[in-house]
């Protein structure tokens, strides 16, 4: 009797630890699905300033040979804000071009519907930047995550960031590689400024599954003093900054930079963002990548 007793006893446990380990498992389920239902945002939209791959309210200089993919565009001030580039005007005097951009310059002096257009675009980037300061962050932890130190295992590649609303009542340090992983809205507000550090990235991993890999044109830092890209630094996203934007020598940028006030390349690279082919999952070897619960 005590033998039978005794194995009851084990199967009772064993029972126990696999409706314990089960339930573990769904209560972790449960929960990733949650987070992703409440990190999920609906993206800034940016309107007319959209068409500009850098748009600034005071200025933008360049200390060549600096090169950019997309237009660029400066109002109210005029086209004397404009350094660096060697203009030549076009002969409908609504744009010029420059050997450094691939694309179009427009100043708020400029001819035809030039004015109203760029006049309607600082609208729709000052209508941006309140939008992105407004959003709600869905959990705490979000907020002043790293105490404003992004790398290692605050965006680091085995902790990246993923889609929803970071919230800093600081500056915000990028000391390393920071990694953003997953297809999704991604909102960075930030009530100081935004430093980068020389020679070190901002990532986009591959994420192998439907949704695919978070894209520049998702990921907003909205910048409430001003933005810092260090020598050969490689940023990602849509910046919206109350001040300036400095970029300096070797840094680069995919994504737009919209400033209520000036934008400064030294040697600089930036490239207007591009949407996303699906990226396909390897047929052999690690899986990197994938979120794991």
């Amino acid at each position: 009797t005590d033998h039978n007793s005794h194995i009851s006893l084990l199967e009772s446990s064993r029972l126990t630890i696999m409706f314990s380990s089960s339930a573990c498992r769904l209560a972790l389920l449960v929960s990733a699905a949650c987070n992703a239902m409440t990190s999920a945002e609906d993206t800034i939209n940016l309107g007319d300033a959209g068409n500009y791959a850098i748009l600034g309210k005071t200025g933008i200089s360049t200390v060549p040979s600096s090169a950019i993919t997309g237009d660029i565009a400066v109002s109210p001030i005029v086209d004397t804000a404009m350094t660096g580039f060697s203009f030549a005007m076009d002969p409908s005097t609504e744009f010029s071009t420059s050997s450094q951009i691939t694309g179009n310059a427009y100043a708020a002096n400029y001819g035809g519907t030039t004015p109203a257009d760029l006049t309607a675009a600082v609208s729709a980037m000052e209508t941006a930047y309140t939008d992105a300061a407004g959003r709600t962050m869905p959990s705490a932890d979000r907020i002043n995550y790293g105490e404003g130190f992004l790398g290692g295992n605050y965006g680091g590649p085995e902790f990246p960031l993923t889609p929803g609303v970071y919230h800093f009542g600081s500056d915000v340090n990028l000391k390393s590689d920071v990694h953003f992983s997953g297809k999704g809205v991604y909102i960075i507000q930030i009530t100081g400024n935004l430093k980068q550090a020389a020679n070190f990235d901002v990532i986009l991993d591959p994420v192998y599954d439907d949704d695919g890999p978070a894209q520049a044109n998702d990921i907003f830092w909205q910048v409430a003093g001003y933005v810092e890209v260090g020598t050969g630094a490689k940023m990602q996203g849509i910046i919206l900054a109350k001040t300036r934007a400095d970029f300096l020598t070797g840094s680069s940028l995919e994504g737009r930079v919209l400033t209520q006030t000036a934008c400064n390349l030294q040697s600089a690279k930036i490239t207007q963002p591009a949407v996303a082919a699906p990226t396909a999952a390897p047929t052999t070897g690690s899986r990197r990548g994938l979120r794991s619960i």
